[in-house]
C-alpha cells in the first residue's frame, strides 16, 4: 500500500508497509469513536499509533479539514521523552520533518502548511483539559498513551465528554488509548474489552506482529516464556495480568502529598509512646536487573505505609544512583538495602548515601517480611509506576506439575516489593505493641 503525502516544496511517494509494517489493518482504517490497543511491548502499538496520527493530519489537513490532536499521559512531564519523541520520530519516518514546526523549548507540535497542532497535557493537571482551544480547525483526536495508569474512569469521562461538537463532514472524533495489560482489575477491561460496545474497537497485540525486531530481541522473549511465564502472559502475549495468586491484595492506588503525612502525624504515637510515623526507605540492587529504590513512610499506629518515592532503572552506575537519590534529598537517610552485596553498600556509602545499611535478611525473612507487610494498607503514589506493576503481578509460586501454590514468592516483579520489604525491616507485625 502507498500513500501520497503533499509537503511544502513536493509530494513524496511513500509506502505505509515499508516504513511501518503490517498488522495493524484495522487499527489504521478504523473510524470508531474508541480504539483501545493493549499489547505486549515491542508490538508497534506506539509507533503505529503515533505514526498513523501524523499522517492522518497531514492527508486531512492538505485535504482542507483540519483536525487537531490532543496527546495525554498521566503526568505532564513525561512526554518530552516518550510521546512527543516518538511522535517526532514518526514525522521523520515518514519524510515529512520539513513541514513540521518542532521547538525545542515547547511541547506542541505544529503542521506548518495548515497550522494544525498536537497539544500534550497530563492528567495531574485537571484544569488543563477543561480549556482546550486550538487556532485552526477541531479538536478531534485524543491519545492516551500508557493508559493504564489512568486509575480513575471518572478521570477519563471528563476528557471523553469535552471531545464533541458538529464536524465538518469526513471528519470523526476518535479516542485512543495503548497500553500494557497489567492487571485484569483495571477499569479499562470491563469498559473496553467486556463490554461488546459497537463503537469500540479493541485489539490485543504482540511482538509478533513487528518485523522489525531482531532474531536475538525474539529470543528474549522465548526466555522469557519459559523463565517468567506470569511476566510472559503480559509482555510476550499481551494478555491481562491475573490477580489469582497475588501475594500483596492489601494495597491502593492513591494521590497523596507526603508533606502534609507527615505534618497530619505530628505529635502522633504509638502505644509504648514512639513516633507514629517512621521512615522505610528501601533498596533493592541490580544492573541488567533494576536497581529499585523506595522511598516510604509508615503509620506504626494505624498501620499504613505510604509509598511515595520512585528509583527504577537498569545499567545504572553506583555513582549515578548515589547522586540521583543525594539530588532527591536522601544522602543522610537511613536507607535498608540487600545485603548480598556489602561492596556495593559500602562504596554508595562513600559516594554519600551515608546512612544506608544492609537488610539483615537471614533464614524465614522472605516470609515473615511479607506477613508483616500484609498487616498494612500499602498506598502507593500514582508517581510510582513501577511498585504499582509489581504489586498487581507479585504472586506465589506454583508447583508445574500439581499447580499446588507454594510458600514461595516468583522471582518475576519481585523487585519493587523487595526493596519495600528491606526498607520496612523494623516495623512490628499487627498486634505487637511498639
Amino acid at each position: 500500500m502507498r500513500r501520497e503525502i503533499a509537503s511544502c516544496s513536493e509530494t513524496q511517494s511513500i509506502s505505509l508497509k515499508k516504513v511501518i509494517g503490517s498488522g495493524y489493518v484495522d487499527f489504521w482504517r478504523s473510524t470508531k469513536r474508541y480504539i483501545a490497543v493493549k499489547g505486549s511491548r515491542g508490538s508497534k502499538k506506539s509507533c503505529t499509533t503515533s505514526s498513523r496520527f501524523i499522517y492522518l493530519m497531514m492527508k486531512y489537513g492538505d485535504s482542507g479539514l483540519y483536525p487537531n490532536l490532543l496527546v495525554i499521559r498521566r503526568y505532564y512531564n513525561t512526554h518530552r521523552d516518550s510521546t512527543r519523541a516518538q511522535l517526532v520520530w514518526a514525522i521523520e519516518r515518514l519524510g515529512a520533518r520539513a513541514d513540521w514546526k518542532i521547538p525545542k523549548g515547547e511541547l506542541t507540535l505544529t503542521y506548518i502548511p495548515t497550522g494544525q497542532q498536537i497539544l500534550f497535557r497530563g492528567m495531574d493537571d485537571p484544569q488543563s483539559l477543561t480549556s482546550i482551544t486550538v487556532s485552526k480547525g477541531n479538536l478531534c483526536w485524543v491519545w492516551f498513551e500508557e493508559a493504564f495508569q489512568i486509575n480513575s474512569e471518572d478521570d477519563f469521562n471528563k476528557v471523553d465528554m469535552s471531545i464533541r461538537g458538529q464536524l465538518p463532514p469526513g471528519l470523526f472524533h476518535q479516542i485512543v488509548l495503548t497500553f500494557n495489560p497489567w492487571s485484569d482489575r483495571h477499569w479499562l477491561k470491563r469498559r473496553f474489552f467486556d463490554s461488546g460496545d459497537p463503537d469500540t474497537l479493541a485489539l490485543t497485540t504482540t511482538y509478533r506482529c513487528n518485523e522489525f525486531l531482531s532474531e536475538a530481541d525474539k529470543a528474549l522473549y522465548e526466555k522469557m516464556k519459559v523463565q517468567n511465564p506470569r511476566r510472559y502472559r503480559i509482555e510476550g502475549d499481551g494478555e491481562w495480568g491475573i490477580a489469582e495468586g497475588l501475594i500483596y491484595e492489601n494495597w491502593i492506588e492513591s494521590e497523596f502529598d507526603i508533606e502534609k503525612v507527615i505534618e497530619n502525624a505530628a505529635g502522633k504515637k504509638t502505644a509504648r509512646g514512639l513516633p507514629a510515623l517512621v521512615p522505610c526507605n528501601g533498596m533493592d540492587f541490580g544492573y541488567n536487573d533494576p536497581t529499585a529504590f523506595y522511598g516510604a513512610y509508615a503509620d506504626r499506629k494505624d498501620y499504613k505505609i505510604y509509598v511515595y518515592y520512585e528509583f527504577y532503572e537498569t545499567m545504572m552506575e553506583n555513582r549515578k544512583i548515589a547522586a540521583r537519590l543525594i539530588t532527591d534529598g536522601f544522602g543522610e537517610a537511613v536507607i535498608r538495602a540487600d545485603s548480598e552485596d556489602p561492596r556495593t553498600i559500602n562504596e554508595l556509602r562513600l559516594l554519600g548515601l551515608r546512612g544506608i545499611i544492609g537488610a539483615r535478611k537471614g533464614s524465614g525473612s522472605v516470609a515473615g517480611g511479607i506477613q508483616k507487610l500484609q498487616d498494612y494498607q500499602i498506598i502507593v503514589h500514582p508517581k510510582c509506576p513501577k511498585m504499582i506493576e509489581a504489586l498487581s503481578n507479585y504472586a506465589w509460586k506454583k508447583d508445574r506439575l500439581s499447580g499446588k501454590v507454594l510458600n514461595e514468592p516468583e522471582h518475576d516483579f519481585s523487585h519493587a516489593p523487595d526493596a519495600l520489604r528491606y526498607g520496612c525491616e523494623d516495623l512490628q507485625k499487627f498486634g505487637i505493641q511498639v
